[in-house]
């Protein structure tokens, strides 16, 4: 192996990519997926409002993702784009949606109708796509049928119990980024309804992951052997995941602002972590880890100069955007 082993660097990258999108859009859909449940109209307005400055350079993660991907691991696309065809088609329909809404909901001169056909687009929309991604994370578990390098299964491969379930866990999970965000950038009585639907949200992310946590050995025989072939250090992560559950609830009953919001932050990242260290190597299970999905190491090397260029940049941008737009969003203020 080389001194600098280009495909371990490509996935680090592409795996911290996949980690912030996760972690700054998740609050982002969870808002869309509370929409309809929210108090009244202007508590939809100040939900919208305190990301419609972030929002899109949160999907800036995505595209990382999705490029490093086709320039790093070309297999990636062989297999996943045809497995998962419908399923991403769904992700990025729903993703459209909710982008448009974002504009033509604040400048719709319909006030009742012409909301309300942009709040169905915006709240459909975040469900979609929060739905398809989980799918899509319960699928890589499952792992792909693959023949040659080539996906041979069938066009609903991906829809199964398992990948379901994994779909409306993500769905509960953003909705509680999106509860805990609205506790740090709301008040009056906007963040009250936010504080009373944290702990039942909480509760049903405890449950759905606990299902899916005692599942996922059950239908991937690697990630049996990883966890329960013998006792490692490992088994500290779903500690720690357990760990952020209990300071959100802790910090919500203490009306706490900020920490709710980073213990949900910690919840996500420890189980992003344990997804990890479940399918490592494999990258495109049950056949392919990182290497034999690489493309060639002059091409990773090119690329990976512009990467490197470009990411500075966005981090700082995103660190800015977030500074700039900090503090509470109030009623007939923000961004629009």
């Amino acid at each position: 192996m080389e001194m600098f082993d280009l495909s371990l660097i490509w996935a680090l990258i592409i795996g911290f990519g996949i980690m912030m999108y996760v972690l700054m859009d998740g609050f982002d859909l969870g808002l869309g997926i509370l929409f309809p449940f929210a108090p009244d109209e202007d508590a939809r307005d100040v939900m919208m409002n305190t990301v419609a400055p972030v929002w899109d350079g949160n999907e800036t993660w995505l595209v990382l993702g999705g490029a490093g991907f086709l320039a790093a691991f070309p297999l990636v696309y062989t297999v996943f784009l045809p497995a998962l065809y419908i399923g991403v088609f769904l992700m990025v329909a729903g993703l459209v949606f909710r982008g448009v809404a974002f504009e033509l909901r604040f400048k719709s001169r319909r006030e009742r109708r012409g909301r309300r056909l942009w709040n169905l687009a915006f709240s459909g929309g975040s469900a979609v796509a929060a739905f398809a991604q989980g799918a899509v994370v319960g699928t890589y578990i499952q792992g792909f049928e693959t023949q040659n390098g080539v996906f041979v299964g069938g066009a609903f491969d991906w829809l199964t119990p398992f990948t379901v379930l994994t779909g409306i866990g993500i769905m509960v999970g953003y909705a509680l980024l999106g509860t805990t965000w609205l506790i740090l950038k709301s008040e009056g009585y906007i963040q009250a309804w936010a504080y009373k639907l944290t702990p039942p949200l909480l509760l049903a992310v405890l449950v759905i992951f606990g299902i899916i946590s005692i599942w996922t050995p059950l239908v991937n025989e690697v990630v049996w052997d990883r966890w329960f072939g013998h006792l490692q250090v490992i088994w500290i992560l779903p500690a720690l995941t357990l760990l952020c559950m209990y300071g959100v609830y802790w910090a919500v009953k203490r009306q706490r602002e900020l920490l709710p919001f980073m213990a949900t932050l910690g919840m996500f990242f420890f189980t992003y972590l344990g997804l990890i260290v479940s399918k490592w190597p494999w990258l495109v299970p049950p056949n392919y880890t990182i290497w034999d999905a690489a493309s060639a190491p002059e091409s990773q090397l090119f690329l990976l100069l512009g990467v490197l260029f470009v990411l500075p940049f966005v981090l700082g941008y995103t660190f800015w955007s977030y500074w700039v737009f900090r503090g509470k969003v109030r009623a007939g203020e923000g961004y629009h």
